[in-house]
């Protein structure tokens, strides 16, 4: 993986941004190869439930399976003229209200358009998340040296087919179509299949990838009122939340045993993909669409006070207590703590990490309310 050195880079800066997106872009691409260069280990160690949290958690998700086609109600109408999506109220006062904004002038038709782009942009990159899902957690098959492991990472793989495909029905069927991969989004994605280290790929997906998804799935969620969306969300992160209790599970007992130069690779590993997903959130993509200059918005975007990130900041909600549960964030001299702080997302480093609250994610029958709505 390309590591990211905050001391010789602007973060913050634009034009950094926008030069990786227009380097990655492809629009007529449908098939994408990235060379995977991990060893696929057989074991001949059969011997099922020798670490017993992952195999309580195979036996969880083999019990939790749901079917995308039978248990949605695809019938429900979304009617995007009317249909309000979730929105960040912050957000809304800073590209509305503000003389500043690009957006500043913009009328009520357009305000709308941009609502309803941004939130079919936002289902699409769940869309190609869950796809690079797929592909990383087959991996894990294949790479990953212990048979419980591999036990579970195969019933990853089902859930993230069947994410593919009710994401995939929902953007095409109820809005239209999806937007393309974020080229920030492809090139971590690359990057985590690219490393031939079978830990990398716990770390960039389960923990880092599949962490933000599982924040971003729940503000959704909890914010939208929109019915089929929203028993399709409650569904995929009673899935999302085994998936990264997987990577905390497994990477604990790997990290134990590494030395402090291996463990600086990974927290550096962890804030390369933090920048990543932090830069895919500029959605360059939805400006073009709706006619306003890219350069302009990320500028505006990246100016935004920081009390006003809060939904920016709410998406490492997942990721930063599991660095702390792995040991990432204060290993060696505490570099990852560090530069935490300097997206503003360390606040959360003490929020339950998802190793101990998978199980408040899980699915009971006929459940399609809100969390807190369930006793």
């Amino acid at each position: 993986m390309t590591i990211t050195d905050p001391h010789a880079i602007d973060i913050n800066d634009p034009e950094r941004i926008l030069e990786i997106a227009k380097a990655n872009v492809d629009p007529d691409e449908v098939l994408h190869a990235v060379k995977d260069n991990a060893d696929a280990l057989f074991t001949w160690d059969y011997g099922k439930g020798q670490r017993a949290a992952l195999d309580k958690l195979y036996e969880k998700a083999k019990r939790s399976q749901w079917n995308g086609t039978t248990d949605l109600p695809w019938d429900t109408d979304v009617d995007l003229d009317t249909y309000e999506p979730t929105t960040d109220p912050f957000e809304l006062e800073y590209f509305y209200d503000n003389p500043d904004s690009p957006l500043y002038n913009f009328d009520d038709k357009k305000r709308h358009e941009v609502d309803i782009e941004s939130f079919k942009w936002s289902l699409s990159q769940f869309l190609h998340g869950e796809q690079g899902a797929l592909l990383c957690t087959a991996k894990i098959v294949e790479t990953v040296p212990w048979i419980d492991a591999k036990y579970y990472a195969a019933t990853q793989v089902v859930d993230e087919a069947r994410h593919v495909e009710v994401f995939s029905r929902y953007t095409n069927e109820k809005l239209g179509g999806a937007y393309p991969i974020n080229p920030h989004l492809r090139l971590l994605l690359d990057e985590i299949i690219n490393d031939d280290r079978w830990d990398m790929t716990y770390l960039g997906m389960q923990i880092m990838v599949e962490g933000l998804a599982l924040a971003a799935f729940g503000f959704v969620h909890s914010t939208t009122n929109e019915p089929l969306l929203k028993q399709l969300l409650r569904y995929v992160m009673a899935d999302e939340a085994r998936h990264v209790a997987f990577g905390v599970l497994s990477l604990q007992e790997v990290y134990d045993g590494m030395n402090s130069s291996e463990i600086r690779e990974r927290q550096e590993f962890a804030f390369d993909a933090a920048l990543r997903m932090r830069d895919r959130f500029m959605r360059q993509e939805v400006w073009e669409r709706v006619g306003v200059d890219q350069r302009d918005m990320v500028t505006h975007l990246l100016a935004m006070p920081w009390e006003m990130k809060a939904f920016q900041r709410l998406l490492f909600a997942k990721i930063v207590p599991n660095c702390r549960k792995l040991g990432l964030l204060d290993a060696g001299d505490g570099w990852l703590r560090d530069r935490f702080t300097d997206i503003g997302v360390i606040e959360f480093e003490n929020y339950e990490d998802t190793a101990e609250e998978y199980v408040n994610f899980d699915l009971v029958e006929g459940d399609d309310a809100p969390f807190a709505d369930r006793a």
